[in-house]
């Protein structure tokens, strides 16, 4: 990418994970052209990272990879990656973005993916594609399936031994890369951000973030992925099989002093997914599940829910107040039940946070939309248009307004592709 450097298409999607896929596909099926600005170093958004989905059950890999090769390689699509959007505006009759392409230290021209840089780097970091439980090096391919297949290095990272640069074939490997600044005209834009999970550590009483055995949702399906970091369920701190586990709702949603009032609407499902899971990984294992209320929304979900029970799977109604290590890399959970048997303390060998949602990015200083009192970007008409913005010619997709699951977010998207084309199509 040559630093100021203007790029013009038909349609901008800021986003390049599964509903920003869907909306560039649908737009570039139709003939309009497409960029995708992303802003991780690989597209395919917190999908990919999944193991599997509700409530089918179905391989989250098999479902997103092959939108990612398709977007890929669609002669209608330009994907930019590692990308930072600094400013969406509207210009006349289209909109302009100028965004950042951050330096990889990689050519992405001459990188042919073949990880010799990798290889041969002797630095071992924490992975974050595998929530920490396993290495990685500081020079690498983010994950197997990336697109694009391209090395970056993390200059944090770095101890500049320069044994990177000496084994790439191709001579990509360029420790003085500089950010690159570039404009994207377009005629319109989708906004499909998505969303982030709140921060453990804005959790003291559930342990910050700092007890042995409590792990993120996001975690555990890392360690329930067939190509997770230890290709089985084990307990962080000692590698145990865990023979008890329990999850936590609402760990960061409902919850006025995390800033997430709202219910994050998806949690209750994909907890009753990964119990479903271990229960059939560790069969002989005790999984229980505490909620405030059990909120099986949408179509099958509630079979689902009558399903997990049905397996085994204690649900407990009751809020937990307190966190702690207990004996042995114990987790003790501190909870009120509401059937009326008062405050209880049950120990298990790992626990799980259903942490709240919140917009993945905001707007505010970059671009003029706006948003509702919960951070996410505001729909004009969410009832009967919910892509509409207040700004013409841009529109959303997906979490970026709002906590949804998959399958609303791909609906979601397909919506926002048809008004984007419209719109393009009455400027004509």
């Amino acid at each position: 990418m040559a630093d100021g450097q203007t790029i013009t298409c038909d349609a901008l999607v800021v986003g390049g994970g599964i509903a920003g896929l869907q909306a560039a596909l649908d737009l570039a099926d139709q003939d309009f052209s497409v960029v995708i600005i992303e802003k991780d170093l690989s597209i395919g958004g917190k999908m990919i990272r999944l193991s599997k989905v509700f409530p089918t059950l179905d391989c989250s890999s098999c479902i997103t990879t092959p939108k990612m090769a398709a977007a890929a390689h669609h002669e209608n699509i330009t994907i930019y990656t590692w990308c930072e959007l600094k400013q969406l505006q509207r210009t006349g009759g289209g909109v302009q973005a100028l965004v950042t392409q951050k330096p990889r230290y990689v050519d992405q021209d001459k990188c042919i993916g073949c990880r010799k840089c990798e290889y041969s780097c002797p630095v071992y970091v924490p992975d974050p594609e595998q929530g920490g439980f396993c290495a990685t090096k500081a020079i690498r391919i983010p994950f197997s399936n990336a697109i694009p297949q391209t090395a970056a290095l993390n200059p944090e990272n770095c101890m500049l031994c320069g044994k990177c640069e000496k084994v790439c074939p191709t001579g990509a490997v360029n420790y003085f890369q500089q950010p690159a600044d570039f404009t994207v005209e377009a005629k319109t834009a989708i906004i499909a951000t998505g969303f982030a999970m709140t921060p453990v550590q804005d959790k003291p009483q559930y342990g910050g973030g700092t007890v042995a055995n409590v792990v993120t949702a996001l975690q555990m399906e890392r360690l329930l992925a067939p190509h997770g970091p230890y290709n089985r369920v084990l307990r962080p701190s000692d590698g145990m099989e865990p023979d008890s586990i329990a999850y936590v709702q609402c760990a960061g949603s409902r919850d006025k002093s995390m800033g997430v009032p709202y219910c994050s609407r998806f949690c209750c499902m994909y907890a009753i997914k990964q119990a479903m899971l271990l229960s059939g990984a560790l069969p002989l294992a005790d999984i229980t599940i505490y909620y405030m209320d059990i909120r099986a929304f949408g179509k099958g979900y509630e079979q689902f829910y009558q399903n997990a029970k049905a397996m085994g799977i204690q649900f407990i109604k009751g809020k937990v107040g307190h966190i702690e290590s207990g004996v042995n890399g114990s987790v003790a959970v501190r909870f009120e039940r509401q059937d009326g048997e008062g405050i209880t303390t049950e120990n298990h060998d790992l626990v799980v946070l259903s942490l709240g949602v919140y917009p993945h990015w905001s707007p505010r200083g970059i671009c003029s939309v706006g948003t509702g009192d919960d951070r996410f970007i505001h729909t004009i008409h969410p009832s009967i248009a919910p892509t509409l913005t207040d700004q013409e010619g841009i529109f959303v997709a997906g979490a970026a307004s709002g906590p949804k699951d998959i399958v609303d977010s791909i609906a979601e998207a397909g919506a926002a592709a048809m008004e984007a084309a419209n719109y393009m199509l009455s400027l004509s």
